[in-house]
């Protein structure tokens, strides 16, 4: 497609302790059921394609798309991601 993707990707985590895992290849008692997804994230990370970056959960943009939200924490997120309020009211269409 022609389109020029500047390398490392940057990936944010709202979990430091995922962040921690993924940078670290030590083997962790904790960690020995840890899911697929994880193994190519460090291998990601080995490779230089990804770099982890720890936001907080205040600033978590994709609970928009993963969380049920109260009004006010739903119309913030909106607003960071320049959602433009609708003017239509559907009801009674």
């Amino acid at each position: 497609m022609g389109v020029k993707i500047p390398l490392p990707v940057a990936v944010y985590c709202d979990n430091k302790s995922a962040i921690h895992i993924a940078e670290n290849p030590v083997f962790h008692e904790r960690t020995k059921h840890i899911e697929i997804d994880m193994h190519v994230t460090r291998e990601r990370l080995k490779t230089g394609l990804i770099k982890l970056f720890h936001v907080s959960t205040i600033n978590q943009l994709v609970d928009i798309f993963t969380k049920s939200l109260h009004r006010i924490r739903l119309n913030e997120l909106l607003d960071k991601l320049g959602v433009k309020k609708s003017t239509h009211n559907l009801k009674g269409v």
